[in-house]
């Protein structure tokens, strides 16, 4: 059954954050990344999984990693023709899917898991030293031989498994080329956004961060319409793929929740709570400026301008650390927004499910970009961008 999310709620009472439920898409299970860094593969895995059972197609479970096979070789080609200088690390970002899914179409995961040497959970650190050392290989060289491509392919067959010409599912024999097909997604639908003032409203252009090693270009938008969009998305039964940053103090899988919680001084605290302040060693003052980062109850929150958003993105504090998928939205006790967030670390790692709430303000200030249905735009923000 695809799963409903619903975790959050049922648990928040623990932590001292009181969610109800405002929205809610259907979408399929949490998946574990593991020891890779291919989370945007998952996250945008997971959403085309999401689209799927929106159309009424049913729920499946596609493979991750034969995309990523794809994109590795993908990789290693730019890089050879970027004289050593392109992007061959584990990390991407949603049109990567897109890109090798027009490529060599896709397949279920149970036809292709992946996993071609001794674990049961994937790990690409090996693998990914050695597509590495190929890479380089090959630019020192100055030349990709018919035997280069032989190593290359024996490489993602050793780590990852042959791929498959030919596959059966649910009584139909496929191609990947034919079972993609099969699943009506059309690839020319999606639309990656972003938000930054450094570049005009309404047109595209590439975000300069290190995953957009395919120069992917994006539609910019204000940072209202940019949110205004997620909201209109999910309310009318759409998903959102969202990348961003997750190095902040204010993210925590664990407790289940990301914030962007204000800046205390002493100042700030009401005269009973600066007596007591007052009478706190050092450690134990910083510890009580500090509160929200326990995450035992909400917090008065940044309000996140384009500027304070600018900001972080150029001084580099705002960084596409990582992809998730963004499911839903729910209201904290004091009517403060946040966006229901399939990440894909697995279901142990919180008590949620593997799952966390992101508030606004987080969204606004460290979103790098997000990927949704043309037909989840608004219609007056559709007309500015596709004239």
């Amino acid at each position: 059954m695809a799963l409903l999310f619903c975790a959050m709620a049922a648990t928040a009472q623990e932590s001292g954050y009181q969610f109800t439920n405002v929205v809610s898409v259907p979408v399929t299970s949490v998946k574990n990344q593991a020891a890779t860094g291919t989370c945007w593969c998952f996250a945008t895995t997971s959403f085309m999984e999401a689209e799927l059972l929106r159309m009424g197609k049913g729920e499946y479970d596609l493979s991750e990693m034969f995309i990523v096979r794809q994109k590795y070789l993908n990789q290693m080609e730019d890089n050879y023709y970027r004289r050593g200088q392109g992007n061959v690390g584990q990390g991407s970002l949603s049109h990567t899917w897109v890109n090798a899914f027009k490529q060599v179409g896709i397949v279920p995961e149970e036809v292709y898991h992946g996993i071609n040497y001794a674990s049961d959970r994937h790990d690409h650190q090996e693998l990914a030293t050695y597509v590495r050392a190929l890479a380089d290989a090959s630019v020192k060289l100055k030349a990709r031989s018919p035997q280069y491509n032989q190593l290359v392919n024996a490489l993602m067959d050793t780590y990852l498994g042959p791929l498959p010409e030919q596959f059966t599912y649910q009584g139909k024999n496929y191609t990947p080329q034919s079972f993609a097909a099969s699943l009506g997604l059309n690839m020319e639908d999606y639309v990656e956004l972003t938000s930054f003032t450094h570049k005009p409203y309404y047109q595209q252009f590439a975000p300069e961060v290190p995953d957009n090693w395919e120069h992917q270009l994006m539609y910019n938008l204000p940072l209202d319409e940019l949110m205004q969009v997620m909201d209109h998305a999910l309310t009318n039964g759409y998903t959102v793929c969202w990348d961003g940053d997750v190095s902040e103090r204010g993210f925590s899988h664990k407790n289940g929740v990301a914030i962007n919680p204000k800046k205390r001084t002493a100042s700030d605290l009401s005269t009973t709570d600066r007596e007591r302040f007052e009478q706190l060693s050092g450690q134990e003052q910083r510890d009580m400026l500090e509160e929200a980062y326990r995450f035992e109850h909400p917090c008065p929150e940044v309000e996140v301008t384009p500027e304070v958003r600018q900001e972080g993105y150029q001084k580099f504090v705002t960084t596409d650390d990582h992809l998730m998928h963004i499911t839903g939205i729910v209201t904290d006790q004091n009517s403060t927004r946040y966006y229901i967030t399939k990440n894909s670390w697995g279901t142990d790692r919180n008590r949620f499910g593997g799952y966390l709430n992101m508030s606004t303000s987080y969204v606004r200030a460290k979103t790098i970009y997000i990927m949704v249905h043309k037909d989840a735009l608004p219609k007056e923000i559709r007309k500015k961008l596709f004239k």
